[in-house]
């Protein structure tokens, strides 16, 4: 999903570059997440109710060469984690599954981060965006749209959410869009894709 997503916030000739870099990445086996442990504080922060301890720590337990990134996560996580209200009550993780969407003639495979359950029976599938620019309207529209699309699998019943972390900000669905009209554009998107990474493979 995030290939995707990154995908269809490009245009132009910037669509086809970003694929073969894909292709490239995917034949060497390449790729790394450095985000892991910072993932696991914030969610541990949620399931212990402890107010942002882990992520106040976790910048410290990282090689050195992660730690500037993780000083500037960490402050956005725990601003997102404060507005989720008092870390004592109200709030607690759920599970969550993926989900494999097919878009087209694309599978793409829908990985929210983490769920949360509210005293009050909400339900919430979280995706995080650790990018240091904001997520455009095109990737988060099509993020959220994919994941709403598949929630009877990932966590009946919730609502997607989108975090931008670097600056705990929280977007969610937008009422106005019509469903209809996204699934076409992002079959669009999906058709165009597969051609670039089959002339890619050329």
């Amino acid at each position: 999903m995030l290939g995707f997503t990154r995908y269809v916030a490009r245009t132009g000739p910037a669509k086809a570059t970003f694929v073969g870099g894909l292709r490239r990445q995917r034949e060497r086996g390449s790729g790394f997440n450095p985000h892991g442990q910072l993932v696991k504080a914030l969610k541990a922060d949620i399931a212990f109710h402890t107010g942002g301890s882990y992520l106040a720590a976790v910048p410290d337990l990282v090689k050195p060469r992660w730690k500037p990134l993780y000083q500037a996560l960490s402050a956005g996580a725990t601003t997102y984690l404060h507005s989720l209200g008092d870390p004592a009550t109200g709030i607690d993780l759920a599970q969550t599954r993926d989900a494999l969407a097919l878009v087209g003639p694309l599978a793409v495979k829908i990985n929210p981060h983490f769920g949360l359950r509210y005293d009050d029976g909400r339900r919430a599938a979280v995706r995080l965006h650790f990018d240091e620019e904001p997520p455009c309207a095109e990737a988060a529209t099509a993020m959220m749209h994919l994941m709403d699309r598949h929630m009877d699998q990932i966590l009946p019943g919730a609502e997607p959410v989108l975090v931008d972390v670097r600056r705990g900000a929280v977007r969610r669905l937008d009422p106005t869009a019509r469903p209809g009209d996204v699934e076409r554009w992002l079959t669009g998107e999906a058709a165009a894709f597969t051609a670039i990474w089959s002339a890619a493979a050329a």
